[in-house]
């Protein structure tokens, strides 16, 4: 299911228009948070929960993300008029 469910969901295209729209990471300056993750990832389990209206609970592990990394994405990005 995973990296076939992934190019289905955020094919190429989609990628390379969405990629550069996406606030880039930034790690804390005094160290500490999270460690970065596939921006592309993130950006497929958020799609994925927004197209099959699953709860932010519920993505298949197989997007590689949490499901908290991803709703807290969701979140910055949507702040940011995304």
């Amino acid at each position: 299911m995973g990296a076939d469910l992934s190019r289905r969901l955020v094919p190429d295209e989609l990628w390379e228009l969405t990629a550069p729209l996406l606030p880039k990471f930034t790690s804390r300056p005094q160290g500490g948070g999270t460690a970065p993750v596939d921006e592309r990832a993130v950006f497929t389990a958020v799609v994925y929960v927004l197209t099959s209206g699953c709860a932010w609970r519920f993505p298949p592990d197989s997007f590689g993300v949490s499901r908290a990394t991803a709703h807290r994405r969701f979140t910055v990005w949507t702040e940011a008029g995304l």
